[in-house]
């Protein structure tokens, strides 16, 4: 198995289309395709992205409950190249809803906080973990973490995978990626800023201060960094230079749901399919992100969709 994709903290995913959206009001949903069910997580997202690209991948992570076992039969149908392997506890598996807005091209998202896991769960984990290691060639580890988890858990995870000579790709919020850069710097990292513009505990205002943080990231060791820029835009970082991407085309903001998912499966195959000219990753990336703007719903891109977007944005070096 090529590839094993880290979820601590999966979740069941909701998508509700509503038009003219408006808060203070009750909206009445007129029929079933207004809405859609489906396992989620960023690793789990990438493992269905990847299946998407013809690549098996183990997923891991940890259920409980009954949120949970749904999770895991939804996922179990979408691909048999998925391999799971998660660690089952009795507290219950979060659920997050996004509200899309197709008229006002918003989409609002209420992600619920995971269920408390104790040491012994992780511990238990983390044998399961070091096991799959010596059956793959990469791992992505993403997202969030549950309750009761250590914030150094990531940075555990990345020395684990060094070890053993594992490529690792991230993408995480501040806390997580900051210990785990300093600490293990994996070997292509993506912060997850849609909550807040912070890398490295610094707060990134102007391009600059981005330009800055994904130089900083490849400074620690990592051989890519690619960082979100005002939405159409990514900041992509190598030993050898910076450059700006910037998408050329409209772009649906309300359908971005899974688009950094894409995005890291992306960057992931190319790697593995092609070559690793960090580069041309990131465009990749870039490009299967663009793919997924283009679906209604949290629908993975094929090869062909991503292969479509090719010149659908500019690159310049900035540095």
């Amino acid at each position: 198995m090529e590839v094993l994709t880290v979820t601590l903290n999966p979740a069941l995913d909701r998508e509700i289309y509503i038009d003219n959206f408006e808060l203070n009001k009750l909206h009445r949903l007129r029929s079933l395709e207004r809405t859609k069910m489906s396992p989620g997580g960023k690793g789990i997202n990438v493992s269905i992205a990847l299946a998407k690209l013809g690549i098996p991948s183990i997923a891991m992570g940890i259920l409980g409950g009954y949120v949970g076992k749904v999770v895991l039969e939804e996922l179990r149908k979408i691909d048999k190249r998925i391999t799971t392997n998660f660690v089952h506890i009795d507290g219950e598996t979060r659920e997050n809803i996004a509200i899309i807005d197709e008229v006002n091209d918003t989409i609002t998202e209420i992600n619920g906080p995971g269920p408390v896991v104790s040491q012994e769960d992780i511990d238990h984990f983390l044998r399961r973990y070091k096991m799959s290691l010596s059956r793959t060639n990469c791992v992505v580890i993403s997202g969030s973490i549950p309750i009761g988890v250590d914030e150094g858990i990531y940075a555990q995870l990345s020395g684990m995978a060094k070890e053993r000579n594992v490529c690792i790709f991230m993408e995480a919020t501040n806390a997580l990626l900051t210990k785990a850069i300093k600490q293990n710097c994996p070997d292509v990292v993506k912060p997850d800023l849609r909550g807040e513009q912070i890398v490295l505990d610094q707060k990134l205002e102007e391009f600059e201060d981005y330009v800055e943080a994904a130089e900083e990231i490849v400074n620690y060791g990592a051989r890519l960094a690619v960082l979100s820029y005002k939405i159409k835009n990514d900041i992509v970082a190598t030993k050898e230079g910076i450059w700006l991407i910037s998408m050329t085309v409209p772009l649906e903001e309300s359908h971005l749901l899974g688009s950094g998912d894409a995005y890291v499966a992306g960057m992931v195959y190319h790697a593995l399919r092609k070559k690793w000219d960090l580069l041309e990753m990131a465009k990749f990336g870039f490009s299967a992100a663009v793919a997924v703007t283009r679906k209604k719903s949290k629908e993975m891109p094929s090869i062909e969709d991503i292969e479509a977007e090719r010149d659908s944005f500019t690159v310049e070096r900035v540095k």
